[in-house]
């Protein structure tokens, strides 16, 4: 079989998978969210925290929610870390300095999980699982609570009330990522990922010494990792790391696991609003563009220039064996696409055209399908940008979902999409043209700049994979990459859940003869090409200055 035709059956398989999990996992998600039951196990953690489940919030209290528990995420994860060196089952590492603890709490909570440390030799078994596997959990839940705060604004009317952001919070965790996550991590072992809480010990004698391993709960950790569209890895070489990702058919299941909530939250969507059309509508512009994109990674990865090229079948470099090319251009399509940045292979490695893609999957937005949460609520907003320029070119009020799109919804829109191109840009702007920053790239020329600015890009976009080459464990990259990824992560959080207050607190507009039909192919493809225009006005300069200019240079 040619690796060609693997890689096409393999993405074949997947789409099968994807479309059996589909529609049960959409409505069980759509019943959790609408249940005004609660669970026993959740009435003890609401007494626990001391939050009154039933309790309907208005955006600005759904807001403070949001905020305040991701603000003592952020504070426990600092001081977990600081005090490592103090804690049982620290396997004598010592306790992570400053800026890096700050870094890695920001980017556990803010769902990124950028990692500027080799996991193997910096975290203990205490900070990886009491710490950043539960904020594998919480973030995740945190996104699609979000998410359905801002369906809630669409479905409901004359009313400013979103629901309430703690039962929200708890049933995501207890009722949707728990449970999976269970099946999941079995599946992961009997694949051969290891679960285990052993200290370090050598691996074989090798000329001049031994290699090193510590064990870990790694297969309970990844599985979150990938569903949770998370990405943090036990190991530095993360999902590359036959610990963590052993074969090609856990491979091909950690891509499940990354894609499977971002589709299913669409039949969430359009059965919560009553048109489960309007659900396939998103659901095609996300397939379009996720299908797109790894048809073009692997024809930029599968072509043959040269003689390297064409006796290893292909860009072989940086790429794993037991994945091969296909296997590795659907994943990192995936993770690039979503907010996870798990890689099971280096990006750096890509072709010039391959990495840019990686690069422009993650500045669409993460859209498609995005992440758990953050990708539904992202489409949604550009669905609304799709709206407002086919009512431009009309001369009709937009209207969507039966909302009205006036000033106020097009402003917070607006905003929504500033936000994250103007961190990425600045930022890399700003390390570009101080003296210090520079030194950190490996590669001269196009391909450094790249590896900065998909540093920016990465953290901003609350995605968390590196291009690889970017020394970034330093202070400036530490607390720059930092601040983006918490930017970048709640402040557009704030326009979509005021967004959704604004939406909730309209009448419905009935539909008419020159109302926009949302749930047709004409709508879906005015979407994907907004998302194509927008992204690429933003920034065209930049990937011409980067991943372009090497691509075609080569």
């Amino acid at each position: 079989m040619s690796p060609e035709l693997a890689g096409v059956l393999q993405l074949l398989a997947l789409i099968a998978a994807l479309a059996l999990a589909y529609r049960p996992l959409g409505d069980h998600m759509a019943r959790v969210y609408s249940s005004g039951k609660h669970l026993r196990v959740e009435k003890w953690i609401y007494k626990g925290i001391g939050a009154n489940p039933d309790a309907e919030m208005r955006w600005t209290a759904y807001l403070r929610g949001v905020l305040a528990f991701s603000a003592v995420s952020v504070l426990f994860l600092y001081l977990l870390q600081r005090v490592q060196g103090s804690l049982p089952g620290s396997l004598g590492f010592k306790s992570i300095d400053p800026d890096q603890a700050f870094n890695t709490a920001a980017s556990f909570v803010a769902n990124t999980n950028w990692q500027s440390y080799y996991g193997e030799q910096a975290m203990g078994h205490v900070v990886q699982t009491g710490g950043l596997a539960v904020q594998n959990f919480v973030s995740a839940a945190v996104g699609i609570a979000v998410a359905v705060a801002l369906v809630r604004g669409f479905g409901r009317s004359r009313t400013g009330e979103l629901g309430n952001f703690w039962s929200d919070l708890v049933r995501g965790v207890v009722r949707i990522l728990v449970p999976i996550s269970v099946v999941g991590a079995l599946v992961l072992v009997a694949c051969g990922a290891i679960q285990n809480f052993s200290g370090i010990h050598s691996v074989g004698q090798f000329t001049g010494g031994s290699q090193q391993w510590n064990g870990g709960a790694v297969a309970s950790q990844e599985v979150i990792k990938e569903l949770g569209t998370n990405g943090g890895g036990y190991f530095n070489a993360n999902s590359a790391h036959p610990f963590e990702n052993p074969t090609a058919f856990s491979n091909l299941f950690e891509v499940f696991l990354i894609l499977v909530i971002p589709f299913a939250l669409t039949r969430t969507f359009g059965r919560m609003v009553g048109s489960v059309k309007q659900g396939y509508a998103i659901l095609a512009t996300m397939a379009t563009i996720w299908v797109g994109f790894i048809a073009l990674m692997m024809w930029t990865e599968f072509a043959h220039h040269g003689p390297a090229f064409q006796a290893a079948g292909g860009a072989m470099e940086g790429k794993e064996t037991r994945f091969g090319i296909g296997g590795s251009a659907i994943f990192s399509v995936s993770t690039t696409l979503t907010s996870t940045g798990a890689v099971n292979s280096f990006h750096s490695s890509n072709t010039g055209l391959g990495g840019g893609l990686n690069l422009l999957g993650m500045q669409l937005g993460e859209v498609a399908p995005g992440g758990t949460g953050s990708g539904l609520y992202g489409m949604l907003i550009m669905a609304i940008i799709a709206v407002f320029i086919a009512g431009l070119m009309v001369g009709r009020t937009p209207e969507y979902l039966g909302k009205k799109i006036g000033t106020r919804e097009i402003k917070f829109a607006a905003c929504y999409i500033l936000i994250t191109p103007a961190l990425v840009l600045v930022f890399t702007a700003l390390a570009m043209a101080l003296p210090t920053p520079p030194n950190s790239m490996l590669n001269p020329g196009a391909h450094g700049f790249s590896e900065i600015l998909y540093a920016y890009t990465s953290g901003a976009n609350n995605n968390g994979s590196a291009f690889a080459g970017l020394s970034a464990d330093t202070q400036w990259f530490n607390t720059t990459i930092g601040l983006a990824m918490l930017l970048g992560r709640f402040l557009p959080m704030v326009f979509v859940l005021a967004l959704a207050g604004s939406l909730a607190e309209q009448r419905p507009i009935p539909a008419t003869a020159g109302t926009l039909r949302t749930n047709k192919p004409l709508f879906t493809g005015l979407l994907v090409g907004t998302l194509l225009i927008i992204t690429g006005l933003t920034y065209f300069p930049a990937l011409a200055l980067g991943p372009l200019a090497e691509g075609l240079a080569s």
